[in-house]
């Protein structure tokens, strides 16, 4: 399978959150778009042995060049995203979704007498509301059933709705409260419109104001002991929370914009760019590129937005559209504004989204930007090829006998001084062997070259005589490395030298990263070694010091939450489980700490003399 299909993405580059997959032929024609709740799950079904899938689906998958997706925050999104872009580009293999040419919306009558909800495909009635479209009837139907639930509003047709009225009997939606019955007076007209309007301003608003509305209602019948009520109050509660998904792929008015979104670090940059159109996504772009120079995120966008639109100066200026959506603003944003808006032929606006649908749509353009920077960085990694040149330019640069095959790197945490932690990874032939990693606690150390002499002298001690290392085992401590790298500069680096003197180890070669400018720092040195930006030296370099740092904050962070966990239980009436609700409320030890003894109290469970008491333990 592997080799019919050669651009067959790696398994675990594939999310597994929920989104919206499209296939293209060699001409990059969009063969087919679908949508999963699981995009790895869903895309490997694909590609299984040809002679097991369905004939029609093997057509598509040999026909196909290549497979991309985009991940969304909810099944309902990726619904809504698939409906645009099957109605967009009408790929061939998508023509089961068209059997009519339209599809399924959800309607209200509001104009009737008694406004009835229900499922319709034609869009041109007078005196409705709609909401939708949906690929799927069934999920309108799930959705009108659970509301119904608790906007208990006509659903029935006028026929029916007449033969109940004049026999003066309630068909079975009314038995099972599903409808308030109207038909037979159950409901005032008046108390009916209102509950149909309350049906649509949860459909178009989608906000928690009813929800919260129905929370304070069962907390006080709760209080009244009417708890029939309340339980009945508590499922409406839950039937809003399961259809409540707001969505962030289309917008309620006609926006035309482009929205970036932009992940990096300091050698690379990922983008995700939205192009929203008419209010509706029209179509999405990523790309990666290196940082041959330091940017910070305005520069970026500036990069990104020249690159971008610089095309138009060729007469396309109908692809600018008069609102530009970006993480930050640039510091030359008049400039910008000013040579878009002459590019355009009108005004452009550019700005961050602060709040709403817009920086909802960015956060979700945002998860895409950093899963495509995270894929482009382990495709990096786990090239062997990519490996080789790494660990040669390594070579070459701090000048080593041979390619440092297994590398060592030690970083040290705390917090103001306290809870000093160490960290050591371990990379071997450029990939990390987390199974070799190894934490150290400190418990008195002056500064963090002092740390570092303490944790290099604990782990040479385990070195063996050079002449014996061909016998040590490669999945020991005691196994050598060809490099040690520690996090830091010159004074890291001599703490460094000065373990190795005094272990009496002379031949292991050292280096120090400064994360700032990415310099790296070789014993006795007074300048650093500069290694050019995007090459696969200071990528591998980068990737195993951030590794090392990773490693050692999530030690210190445990380490710290179980000593403050540790002294909460020992007062008197605190508990395991008021002692999470008090971290789970602050958050962190520093701010429970720095907290008063009123915002104390305030968690469930804490009245203000066990606050009083927390505050006295914790700040002595």
């Amino acid at each position: 399978m592997a080799d019919q299909l050669s651009f067959r993405p790696k398994t675990s580059e594939i999310p597994t959150e929920p989104g919206v997959y499209r296939w293209f032929d060699k001409n990059g024609r969009i063969l087919y778009v679908g949508k999963a709740k699981n995009l790895r799950a869903r895309l490997s079904s694909y590609f299984a042995p040809l002679d097991s899938l369905h004939s029609r689906t093997r057509r598509m998958v040999t026909s196909a060049a290549d497979v991309q997706w985009t991940i969304v925050k909810t099944e309902y999104e990726a619904l809504q995203l698939e409906f645009q872009w099957i109605k967009e580009f009408s790929p061939p293999f998508n023509i089961r979704f068209k059997d009519d040419k339209s599809y399924p919306y959800l309607a209200i009558s509001s104009g009737d007498t008694y406004p009835r909800a229900y499922i319709t495909r034609n869009r041109e009635l007078p005196g409705h509301k709609y909401f939708g479209p949906y690929t799927n009837a069934w999920a309108i139907r799930e959705t009108l059933d659970t509301l119904l639930k608790v906007y208990p509003v006509r659903s029935c047709s006028t026929g029916v709705f007449n033969r109940a009225k004049s026999t003066n009997r309630a068909c079975l939606l009314a038995d099972i409260g599903k409808c308030s019955a109207p038909c037979v007076e159950r409901i005032s007209k008046d108390d009916h419109k209102k509950l149909s309007n309350d049906f649509a301003d949860f459909m178009g608003g989608g906000d928690n104001k009813h929800i919260e509305s129905l929370k304070a209602r069962m907390l006080v019948a709760s209080e009244e002991q009417h708890y029939e009520r309340a339980a009945k109050l508590r499922d409406n509660i839950e039937a809003l929370e399961a259809v409540l998904e707001k969505s962030t792929v289309v917008f309620n008015d006609q926006t035309d914009a482009d929205l970036f979104a932009i992940a990096d670090d300091e050698l690379a940059a990922a983008v995700q760019l939205f192009i929203v159109r008419g209010g509706r996504i029209r179509g999405v772009r990523g790309w990666v590129v290196d940082k041959e120079l330091e940017r910070d995120m305005q520069e970026l966008v500036e990069y990104v937005i020249q690159n971008v639109y610089a095309a138009s100066k060729r007469g396309t200026a109908s692809e600018i559209p008069k609102e530009i959506i970006v993480p930050e603003t640039s510091l030359d944003l008049s400039a910008l504004q000013l040579w878009l808006s002459e590019l355009r032929g009108s005004k452009v606006d550019i700005r961050v989204a602060r709040r709403g649908d817009k920086r909802a749509l960015q956060e979700t353009a945002m998860t895409n930007a950093q899963h495509a920077l995270a894929v482009y960085k382990m495709r990096r990694s786990t090239d062997f090829t990519a490996r080789a040149d790494a660990l040669a330019g390594i070579q070459r640069a701090l000048s080593l006998s041979e390619a440092p095959l297994r590398i060592e790197c030690f970083d040290v945490s705390h917090l103001a001084g306290t809870d000093v932690v160490a960290s050591m990874v371990v990379f071997e032939d450029g990939l990390a062997k987390k199974d070799q990693y190894r934490r150290f606690a400190i418990s008195e150390t002056t500064d963090d070259t002092d740390s570092i002499y303490q944790v290099l002298m604990r782990r040479l001690k385990y070195l063996k005589a050079p002449e014996t290392d061909a016998e040590a085992d490669p999945t020991k401590f005691s196994y050598r490395p060809n490099l040690l790298i520690v996090d830091g500069g010159q004074p890291q680096v001599s703490a460094a030298m000065r373990a190795l003197a005094d272990s009496g180890i002379t031949d292991l070669a050292v280096c120090g990263i400064a994360k700032r400018l990415e310099e790296v720092w070789l014993p006795g040195e007074s300048f650093p070694v500069i290694l050019a930006r995007a090459t696969d030296e200071l990528f591998l370099l980068q990737r195993i010091r951030d590794e090392a740092h990773r490693f050692a904050i999530t030690f210190q962070r445990t380490k710290r939450s179980s000593a403050i966990s540790s002294t909460l239980s020992e007062i008197a009436g605190l508990g395991d489980k008021r002692v999470s609700a008090l971290l789970k409320h602050f958050g962190s030890a520093k701010r429970l700490r720095l907290a008063t003894v009123d915002e104390i109290a305030e968690v469930a469970g804490i009245g203000k003399a066990l606050a009083q008491q927390i505050t006295a333990s914790l700040n002595p």
